[in-house]
């Protein structure tokens, strides 16, 4: 069995980082200026992480609400340049990079205009609100020069880096499962009205492409449920784990998906069901199923890969590998304190490893842990899960 000691030292040695920066700081006159478009709470969390990054500098904020920007301004610049507008951050010279914590809708339309005004992106999930969405957003990036982060952070981690080598070493012989869970015992659903300033929000800058619609302060907070402008729990919660999948299985197309989806606590309030399950078929003979609720925690955030020799549970804080009976020994790294399948963990902090990754594919010019082509294919199987969802078909995945 690997001690996590013995891991950590070893990690140290191999290049992944578990803490601060693995690479130097920079010069006062070589930081990388950074445009923040979308200052809300996803965002601020994700702007925890500058303090450890010395090659970043925050220069401009853009948020069609004023408080959100009011809110980030302690992460930038005191002299950062503010706008609702974010292609006047992408005009800006002093601007070199942005982050992109927006509504899933915004996602791909910014992306897009980033690249083509020559700005590296860090983007979140899912990538695309659409599957239409994917091939125009990969071939903006490719004809750019420009560095895409999508944040799927998983892929930073270095007990999941660990896990894959194991499994590329064929430890788990064939792999014919994968069993995906994101369970959370939230009250999300609770149709309480937010505080907001109307007169600081542009609602017509907020909905975008999406129809109009007459302001709806609840939508505003809370609208990954409903599908103008997110996924429901497909694309916001099980993207991260089949995105893991994808990546450590060697697939990354749906032959056709199934899906079950029930109301238990946000009947009448949310558009997308908070309860769900979807089958998805691949190549290979694989397996996978994903299950997710706000209604009961039982396994919470984890993903389990089966195949002939073994099982390998993995989490954001740990790995697990448990044998066949008689078929070899268990093998374990555990990094995150507390509980398993927890939302998130201490250690590894995969978002400050994500960034950090990001930042030194914009220096060094060499692809990402998250390129644009994972971010499209993760987003793509939530998608054709949410189309069988709404439909009550089989759809397949040749779309």
């Amino acid at each position: 069995m690997l001690e996590r000691r013995d891991f950590l030292k070893s990690a140290t040695v191999a290049g992944f980082s578990v803490g601060l920066s693995a690479f130097p700081a920079r010069g006062a006159n070589e930081k990388i200026q950074l445009g923040l478009i979308g200052t809300g709470g996803r965002c601020r969390h994700l702007a925890k992480s500058f303090a450890q990054i010395p090659e970043i500098r925050v220069t401009a904020l853009c948020d069609v609400y004023d408080e959100h920007v009011e809110l980030t301004k302690p992460f930038a610049d005191p002299k950062a340049f503010v706008t609702r507008k974010y292609k006047e951050v992408l005009d800006r010279k002093d601007v070199d990079a942005v982050l992109i914590a927006t509504p899933d809708h915004w996602h791909v339309p910014i992306t897009i205009d980033a690249v083509n005004a020559g700005k590296h992106v860090y983007v979140e999930k899912p990538l695309t609100h659409d599957l239409a969405e994917g091939k125009a957003v990969i071939d903006a990036v490719k004809k750019s020069n420009c560095i895409v982060q999508v944040g799927t952070q998983q892929r930073s981690m270095p007990q999941i880096q660990k896990a894959k080598e194991l499994i590329d070493s064929g430890k788990l012989g064939k792999i014919f499962k994968v069993k995906m869970s994101w369970n959370r015992n939230a009250g999300r659903a609770t149709k309480v009205f937010p505080k907001l300033n109307e007169n600081a929000l542009d609602w017509k800058l907020f909905l975008g492409n999406a129809k109009e619609q007459p302001f709806d302060g609840y939508r505003y907070r809370q609208w990954r449920w409903f599908w103008d402008f997110g996924g429901g729990i497909f694309t916001d919660l099980m993207v991260h784990w089949v995105d893991v999948a994808h990546w450590l299985v060697g697939v990354d197309t749906p032959l056709e998906a199934r899906s079950i989806g029930q109301f238990i606590s946000a009947q009448d309030i949310w558009e997308t069901p908070d309860t769900v399950e979807t089958l998805l078929l691949y190549p290979k003979n694989i397996q996978m199923h994903f299950e997710g609720t706000f209604s009961n925690a039982r396994h919470g955030a984890c993903i389990e890969i089966l195949g002939t020799l073994g099982t390998m549970y993995i989490d954001r804080g740990r790995y697990e590998f448990t044998p066949e009976l008689g078929k070899g020994e268990p093998v374990e790294l555990i990094l995150g304190d507390g509980p398993k399948g927890r939302d998130f963990y201490e250690k590894p902090n995969g978002e400050l490893l994500h960034l950090q990754n990001w930042i030194e594919c914009i220096q060094s010019k060499k692809s990402p842990n998250s390129p644009v082509e994972t971010g499209v294919a993760s987003a793509a199987a939530a998608h054709l899960a949410n189309l069988a969802l709404r439909s009550g078909k089989t759809e397949k995945g040749d779309r």
